[in-house]
């Protein structure tokens, strides 16, 4: 059936093997989700918006950074000013290796320009995770990121769940969609009411799919609308 295979093709595009995960009421549920979501989005500009690349970042001090502060913080006003601040004032701490030297000096809260320790301990955390399973730069991460295990492995660590896991992927370039507030936001007002991370995953990838965009700028499209708004285009009485 058209629908079941429509559901399959966006599940496995991710990675998720339909027979493994889920029965055919499910894959049909997340396309009909999808769908709504990709006529939302079209509504709202998705398609008429400048495409506007993602960017990724190899600096494994950056991008650690940046997914230990996005919890909870306004990006533009918080996070991105001191992620900009660690890649122009440590450009060498680029490596695991690096970020462990500078761990141990205690170095982290001045890195980090942030002072409260529940961060600070998650970040340290999170470097001693990467040096344990033998991840060094930028390029390891993307391959040890497509991998369950070590996905699994790292939501170990106290206040890293599988959102902060998206969303370090799309920072290193993985095509993915983190399901944050935003998104959250988004589906319920598409009359999408599940709060399974997974379910919305799913959904919201299929979404990219049917709309034919690259999952990681339609994961940026939302955050900007929800930020930035577009103006409702007008009809034209003629």
């Amino acid at each position: 059936m058209p629908e079941l295979r429509g559901a399959t093709e966006c599940i496995e595009r991710g990675g998720v093997s339909l027979s493994a995960a889920l029965d055919k009421g499910a894959a049909i549920e997340i396309l009909l989700a999808a769908r709504r979501i990709a006529d939302q989005a079209k509504e709202e500009g998705a398609l008429r918006s400048p495409k506007v690349p993602r960017a990724t970042c190899d600096h494994m001090g950056g991008v650690l950074a940046d997914s230990v502060l996005q919890s909870g913080l306004n990006y533009k006003t918080v996070v991105r000013p001191r992620v900009m601040a660690i890649l122009q004032t440590y450009p060498k701490v680029d490596t695991v290796s690096a970020l462990v030297k500078l761990t141990q000096r205690r170095k982290t809260a001045e890195f980090l320009n942030w002072n409260h320790h529940e961060k600070v301990t998650r970040f340290e955390s999170l470097v001693s995770f990467m040096k344990d399973w033998g991840i060094e730069d930028a390029e390891d991460l993307r391959s040890a990121l497509n991998d369950a295990d070590f996905c699994n492995a790292m939501q170990s660590i106290n206040g890293i769940g599988p959102k902060t896991v998206d969303y370090m992927a799309c920072l290193v370039g993985i095509d993915s969609i983190a399901i944050d507030r935003h998104v959250r936001t988004f589906a319920k007002k598409v009359g999408v009411e599940s709060s399974d991370y997974q379910f919305l995953k799913r959904s919201f990838c299929c979404a990219a799919d049917l709309l034919s965009l690259p999952r990681r700028e339609f994961d940026a499209w939302l955050w900007r609308n929800a930020t930035f708004p577009m103006p409702k285009q007008l009809n034209l009485a003629l």
